[in-house]
């Protein structure tokens, strides 16, 4: 704080004249107090970690998870945009798309519409229910095709019901292969309207914001998306829009500070030039753009991480403050793709499963620069663990490699980021120090300047000790407004069944 501005707070303007004749006595003066008052705040920390270890032992599972809903966070540093809203906000915010001449349809029926020697593509599977298309699609289609599909506007409300659920990896038969070859396929064209994009965020920023999150990092396309007309918009129109939403009251009332990653496919055929385009973007717009990851499914070679390597040291020579998060060891069998990965300049690895199977990439990773974005929910509902006894994050954790939890794709695992933290202290026994470490690491790797980066640090601090003062001297029931319990958690551990207790 501004010295003037210390003293006028005290009430002392009228010394300001003579402190000032003595600035090394108002500098011993300022650097006590702080010390004083970090001693403080070191010593109730210690105190509310002892609570803690207390609390875990008398705690329900409600109240643990009530808790952790309105502990302070720190960020989300690995989040899918389109993955991440849950599927009544798709459905809501799609209908409101009609104010800007965009209407949707979605398939209800099959019909059996191709004849049998035409076959639909890879990415537009004809057998799929639920699968969403412009009125402009609709049009296109023969009247058969056309009898398979229904305004999304005029849906019954089982139908609603039906569609939502298939936006949704709720059941035990579904895991990896409905989420990947089904979930996108579906949404289709609402991941291509950028305003529906935007909302999303919005509603993203808004639920984060109610778990007390600061800092969101997520993944969006700015290439690909269309207006009303199927007419494409330009990348620095779609950027343009999602300026526009972040700037509004409601999306600045969060408190959620926002940056974007630009996601390519692994393994497309041009997945190169595509590379070239994001980066080049990045760099010409780094308000708000600030890295590059790549997606897609790691067992699908053709996506292999080496194959990147010519074309980011080229770019690395033209263009400089392009950061690397890219998905690496999201795969069940032992490889180097997390080294590799660390090799193409990488500073963030994502999900990072099997690099417990890579030791000596494994012992590179400890106390050092690189981070991984651990996905506890991701992990278990896409089988890369059968269950959390298998899951290398505590070892990762305690061994040093820095590690912060993320929600991924969230809302097609109908959770939020309490589940993280929740599954992290009932699976591993988590102290709070661990809990702390946690929310730190996911805003010191934040890719935002120095500046930025040392405010969410310092709104973290102010949060996490008013919070624990606040639970120290009333006890959880005061501070609680009654956290619902995700679906995910309830289907995992039964928790919705337990009354809500006070503390």
């Amino acid at each position: 704080m501004n010295v003037c501005k210390w003293l006028i707070a005290r009430g002392s303007a009228m010394l300001i004249a003579p402190v000032l004749l003595m600035p090394g006595l108002l500098q011993a003066e300022l650097a006590h107090t702080a010390t004083e008052t970090e001693i403080a705040q070191a010593q109730q920390q210690d105190e509310f970690a002892q609570w803690f270890e207390e609390f875990k032992i008398s705690a329900s599972d409600r109240q643990l998870y009530e808790f952790l809903y309105h502990m302070p966070k720190g960020g989300d540093l690995h989040n899918h945009l389109s993955g991440s809203a849950f599927p009544d906000w798709w459905y809501r915010a799609a209908l409101d798309e009609a104010e800007r001449g965009y209407e949707y349809y979605t398939k209800v029926r099959i019909q059996n519409c191709l004849a049998l020697d035409e076959h639909s593509p890879p990415y537009m599977p004809y057998y799929l229910l639920y699968r969403n298309i412009t009125a402009l699609e609709y049009e296109r289609l023969n009247e058969c095709e056309k009898s398979e599909y229904k305004p999304l506007a005029d849906l019954s409300p089982a139908e609603i019901n039906a569609w939502q659920n298939s936006l949704r990896l709720d059941k035990p038969t579904e895991g990896r292969h409905e989420f990947f070859e089904t979930h996108w396929q579906r949404l289709n064209a609402l991941f291509r309207n950028p305003h529906l994009m935007a909302e999303m965020l919005y509603q993203n920023m808004r639920a984060f914001s109610q778990e007390g999150v600061l800092y969101l990092e997520t993944q969006i396309s700015v290439e690909g998306l269309q207006q009303p007309s199927g007419e494409f918009f330009s990348a620095e129109e779609v950027a343009d829009i999602y300026r526009a939403r972040l700037a509004q009251e409601d999306a600045l009332a969060t408190g959620v500070e926002v940056r974007f990653q630009l996601a390519i496919l692994r393994f497309s055929r041009s997945a190169e030039e595509d590379l070239k385009r994001s980066y080049e973007f990045i760099h010409n717009n780094p308000d708000r753009w600030v890295a590059i990851n790549m997606v897609g499914r790691e067992d699908n070679d053709k996506g292999h991480p080496l194959r990147f390597l010519s074309t980011l040291r080229e770019l690395r020579r033209k263009f400089f403050g392009v950061n690397l998060s890219i998905h690496a060891g999201e795969v069940d069998e032992p490889n180097h793709h997390v080294r590799d990965t660390l090799l193409l300049g990488a500073q963030r690895i994502g999900h990072g499963v099997n690099l417990i199977s890579d030791p000596d990439t494994l012992l590179l990773m400890r106390n050092g620069p690189y981070l991984v974005e651990i996905n506890l929910v991701s992990n278990l509902l896409l089988e890369y663990v059968s269950d959390y006894s298998q899951h290398p994050f505590p070892e990762y954790l305690r061994l040093g490699v820095p590690v912060a939890l993320s929600t991924d794709d969230r809302g097609m695992w109908d959770s939020q980021i309490t589940d993280e933290f929740f599954v992290a202290v009932k699976e591993y026994d988590l102290s709070w120090p661990e809990l702390q470490q946690l929310h730190r690491n996911s805003l010191q790797y934040a890719f935002v300047s120095d500046a930025v980066k040392q405010t969410l640090l310092d709104q973290h601090q102010t949060a996490t000790q008013a919070f624990s003062q606040s639970i120290m001297q009333m006890g959880l029931s005061d501070n609680a407004f009654g956290a619902a319990p995700s679906a995910f958690i309830c289907r995992t551990y039964n928790l919705c069944e337990e009354p809500t207790e006070a503390i």
